[in-house]
């Protein structure tokens, strides 16, 4: 397979244009490549790189001609960067695909992505900045028959970094069929009518043939082998309804028996429910959400655990920080039981008024809450564990004792003149280390303030200065140990060049070394290119995207990004 992606690209390459006059078609395409120099620095905890430099890059290729496309991605990990599974080593065509498409038809064969509704049974995608790729390898067909009927089917193997999935029984089989259909659509007497309704409903099997796994009596020396089952099945029901300014949607999804490594190797049935439900009109937006999830990880491998090999997706009701501080305790879904709500206000504050001034104010309110779901045991076996049972039961609107997360942010935006823009945060958190893996650990209560102050010096150039205060008395860890500041420049030319400068200090630290964690920036921008080199210092900490994280290593050194698409 690697050598026909090459001699694809090859071909691809010697043609007289990347954009236009293949056989009639047309390329396109992208590139990234990051480039990392990272010293021992013992003080931060920033091992020796053996490599001296690391590397991560990509280039995708898409041919188009007519009903028909193709495409390939070859991607090198050499070596890969810090914080990045090294199972990532080596270079080759990860994702490579053709699709046609005609009428009501589309197929398409090799990689691809897709998800079922909001993802509870069944989502295939990418993260590349967790270093997440979980691509299904096969067929998946779409078919339109009808106005307002959309239909999917899916087959095939996830990848697993440079695996041929294919060659072995270790990893399972994944067969989906998902349906979607408009009542608008539908039903012509309500074609037109302001309350919109779709209804969807998706089917999901896992196959992987079941191994030998036995239970040992610790006193007898006897031993039970577990019936594990070869064929787990997964159902989920939705449905999305709006009139005018209003819309709720809900999803509820049901798993079947799935003894596996991340839930103990209990047999209970999991089930998850997201609802969300929202307003929006002219300078006022409202969302509010819930969901439980409880036993509801799926992979695609049993014994196989962490962020490789999910077959669906269990969304955290979080937000999704953007400044650094904010983000220091960042939750990750637990996908053994949980309960969250979670709700958004955006206000607009009209122009002329005491509080809205000349041009208005901006106001945000979100508040969310993660708690554990109630659990009771139902008993243990032979070797004084859950291994093989039910584990526990839980009442579906029952709430459990432990909280995992608790989150209030207030952001005000406001532009004071048309030269400055003023936006000012501030969240108050209750964080849980269980969430990240650390249970025992104290709980942290951290006050967070930031204020992002930009001035246009011109039509084409402004600079930006940033501020930002963490206060908790308590401590996690060393790398998250007691306050901490931080302050951003950042001169922006004609967007086209930017330098930055910035410096994160931790200087409520009291176990070790209060260290300043600096770091220079320098961009370029020219059409679809930019170049853009960092040099300094990183903390060690936690990143994660939708509820789902990977551990992020100290270093000390240069990283470079080029990106360019054509």
């Amino acid at each position: 397979m690697k050598k026909i992606g090459l001699v694809l690209l090859l071909v691809i390459i010697s043609s007289n244009s990347f954009s236009q006059g293949v056989f009639g078609g047309k390329v396109t395409g992208n590139f990234q490549m990051d480039l990392q120099v990272s010293k021992e620095d013992t003080v931060i905890g920033a091992e020796k790189v053996s490599e001296k430099a690391l590397m991560n890059a990509f280039t995708n290729i898409l041919y188009t001609n007519g009903d028909f496309s193709a495409g390939m991605r070859f991607e090198a990990y050499l070596n890969p960067i810090l914080g990045f599974d090294k199972e990532y080593k080596g270079a080759g065509f990860a994702y490579r695909f053709a699709s046609y498409k005609k009428d009501y038809l589309e197929i398409t064969a090799g990689n691809y992505y897709e998800q079922f509704g909001s993802g509870l049974v069944f989502r295939s995608y990418e993260e590349r900045n967790l270093g997440l790729d979980n691509a299904m390898d096969g067929l998946k067909i779409v078919a339109r028959p009808i106005e307002g009927l959309t239909v999917k089917g899916i087959i095939g193997k996830q990848r697993y970094y440079w695996e041929d999935v294919w060659a072995s029984d270790d990893f399972g089989l994944i067969r989906g069929l998902d349906a979607e259909f408009s009542l608008n659509s539908l039903i012509k007497s309500i074609e037109n009518s302001p309350f919109r309704v779709n209804f969807g409903g998706s089917f999901v099997s896992v196959y992987e043939k079941a191994e030998d796994k036995f239970i040992i009596d610790p006193i007898s020396g006897d031993s039970y082998k577990m019936n594990t089952p070869e064929n787990i099945g997964s159902g989920a029901a939705r449905v999305q309804m709006s009139y005018n300014a209003f819309n709720i949607n809900a999803e509820y999804a049901k798993k079947g028996q799935d003894p596996n490594a991340v839930n103990g190797y209990i047999f209970r049935e999991g089930q998850a429910a997201l609802v969300s439900a929202g307003y929006a009109a002219k300078g006022l937006g409202i969302n509010l959400s819930a969901k439980r999830i409880d036993n509801m990880s799926s992979k695609s491998r049993r014994n196989q655990v962490g962020n490789m090999l999910n077959v669906n997706y269990l969304p955290a009701l979080t937000r999704q920080h953007a400044y650094s501080l904010f983000a220091m305790y960042p939750y990750a879904t637990q996908v053994n039981g949980e309960v969250g709500i979670q709700a958004d206000i955006i206000y607009k504050i009209k122009k002329s008024t005491m509080l809205g001034g000349k041009y208005g104010t901006d106001v945000k309110l979100n508040y969310s809450r993660t708690m554990s779901i109630d659990k009771e045991a139902v008993g243990f076996n032979v070797a004084g564990n859950s291994e093989g049972t039910d584990g526990y039961n839980s009442s579906f609107f029952k709430v459990g004792d432990e909280l995992y997360f608790e989150e209030l942010n207030l952001e005000v935006s406001k532009k004071l003149s048309s030269d400055y823009k003023l936006s000012m945060m501030y969240s108050y958190q209750t964080f849980n280390p269980i969430a990240i893996g650390h249970p025992g650990e104290d709980f942290i209560y951290a006050n967070i303030f930031a204020a992002d102050l930009t001035q246009k010096l011109s039509k084409r150039n402004s600079l930006r200065y940033e501020l930002q205060l963490l206060l908790t008395e308590q401590d996690y860890g060393e790398w998250a140990a007691g306050d901490w500041i931080q302050g951003t420049v950042e001169f922006n030319l004609g967007g086209k060049f930017f330098a930055a400068a910035s410096d994160q200090w931790n200087y409520g630290n009291v176990h070790g070394e209060k260290v300043h964690y600096y770091n220079f920036s320098l961009g370029y921008t020219h059409g679809t290119s930019r170049v853009q080199v960092s040099y300094g210092k990183q903390r060690e900490g936690i990143m994660c995207i939708g509820g789902v994280c990977r551990m992020v290593p100290a270093s000390n050194g240069l990283f470079a990004t080029i990106t360019s698409s054509f």
